[in-house]
């Protein structure tokens, strides 16, 4: 039950518009706020940012 609370599944979306979505674990400790990552989208062909959706 810890496991759940401390690390929770986030879902990060595109912020290009195209809809992808990665999804992936996160520490809430080490990141409160909400998590931006810059990673690849493949309908927009780039790497843009992606940021946590609640």
């Amino acid at each position: 039950m810890a496991r759940d609370e401390l690390r929770p599944i986030i879902k990060l979306t595109s912020t290009a518009g195209t809809g992808h979505t990665y999804v992936t674990r996160k520490n809430r400790r080490n990141d409160p706020d909400r998590l931006t990552l810059r990673k690849y989208d493949p309908v927009a062909r780039r790497h843009v940012d992606f940021r946590e959706a609640r």
